[in-house]
Formats: C-alpha cells, structure tokens, sequence
C-alpha cells in the first residue's frame, strides 16, 4: 500500500505543478501585454498599430525610399508618379529633387484629408517631408562612384517598393497622383488605375524630351519593378494603396 501511494505521489505533485505554471504563465502574458499597451511599444490588438509601430514604420519606409531615389538619381533615371514629376523638373532645371518632390505634392494634400481622412494625410505629409530632407542629405553622407543604370533601375524599383509597402502597412503614402485618380473614380466613374497608368505613360513620354530614349528605357524597368513588387506583395483588401 505505501508503495503504490509513494508512487502516485509524483504525480499528483507534477499535476499540481503544471496547473500552478499555467496560472503563472498566463499571469505573465496579461502583465506583458499591460505593459507593452501602456507603454506604446506594440499594439497588442492585430488589427491596430501602436504610435511606437507607426512612427518606426514611417521612418523606416522614408529612409528606404530615399535610398532608392538616391540611386534612380545617381544615373539619370525616373519613375512615374509625382515623384517622376519632380525628377523631370529637376533634370530640365537643375532645382533640388527633394524641395521639388515636397513641393509637387502639396495641391494633393486636400483631396487626402477628404478622401482618406486626417490621421492618413498627416502620416502621408510627415513621409514626404523625411524623404525630401533625406535625398538631399544621401548626397553629403553616401558617395556611390559608380553603378550600372539597369542595376540601378531594379535596385531602386525593389527598395522603392519596400519603402512604399513599409507606408502602406502604416496607413500612410508618399502621395501624389493617386489621390487623385482616387478622386476622379469617386466622382466621374473612370477607374483610377487607368488613370494613374495614364499619367505615369505621360510622365516617361514628356521624359524623352529631356533625358536620352536609353535612360528612359531603363526608368520604365524599374517603374515596372517597383509596381510588379507592390502587386504581388501588397494586399488591397488590407492596406490603404495610394501612390
């Protein structure tokens, strides 16, 4: 008899054991989850992001993003959008890309605040103004001597799309046409990815003025890049999608 109960004994003390380090364990999630909301660190609502993950997550996309404007510009390229815009005006003109690029999309900030609401438009501003401040400052902290235009191309399409899906998770953007192709949707029913595709087409067609038809080509391959990129890594039904 003592035996059998000297053996149960084990295990009646093992069950004891688990239910006491289940308590605890499941104590020490609420605590951390207590902590992490009231300290902003993360949200612990999947759905939501905390301040902290949104403003890493816009400075992060922001500095990605200059970065691949840094490289586009480093051998004369484009790309469409705003952005292409502000390129083009810089290249006929010599004015700075990062004052062009902040300046092109203010008329776009109004249709943001009505159409995407005020939380996305100042997410969206704060964006642009880091990524003009930062493609002038890449010049004096980044020296890259030398680099091949169609490697160029697609470095710049892929970091571009990174720091673009890196806004997009955040509720933000960099801007621009979209906004206003979202606009013309609502109210003349022309869809707005044919107008974004509309405009950008202009874009690299006004760029052969400008620029020679080779440097143009490899512009269009990382356009197509960065968009291809966006499309099969980015969910719509998800993220807000404004470029």
């Amino acid at each position: 008899m003592q035996n059998k109960a000297y053996q149960r004994l084990p295990l009646v003390m093992i069950g004891r054991g688990d239910a006491l380090s289940h308590i605890l364990s499941g104590f020490g999630v609420a605590r951390m989850a207590f902590t992490r909301s009231v300290y902003g660190m993360w949200s612990v609502d999947p759905a939501k992001h905390a301040p902290v993950e949104d403003i890493q997550g816009i400075v992060t996309g922001s500095i990605v993003s200059a970065l691949g404007f840094y490289l586009l510009a480093k051998v004369g390229l484009l790309t469409g959008g705003t952005a292409g815009v502000a390129f083009l005006i810089h290249y006929a003109f010599g004015i700075s890309f990062g004052l062009l690029f902040f300046l092109v999309n203010l008329p776009f900030y109004y249709l943001s605040f009505r159409r995407l609401g005020l939380a996305f438009s100042l997410k969206t501003f704060i964006a642009i103004a880091l990524v003009s401040v930062l493609t002038e400052l890449e010049t004096r902290w980044m020296v890259v001597e030398s680099i091949n235009p169609l490697w160029a191309a697609l470095l710049g399409g892929l970091l571009l799309g990174y720091g673009l899906l890196a806004l997009y998770r955040h509720r933000a953007s960099l801007g621009g046409i979209g906004i206003l192709a979202i606009y013309i949707q609502d109210r003349f029913g022309i869809r707005a990815g044919l107008i974004q595709l509309a405009f950008d087409s202009c874009v690299m067609i006004a760029a052969f003025s400008i620029i020679n038809p080779q440097t143009v080509l490899y512009s269009i391959v990382g356009a197509f890049v960065l968009n291809l990129f966006l499309a099969i890594n980015h969910r719509s039904d998800r993220y807000i999608v404004v470029r």
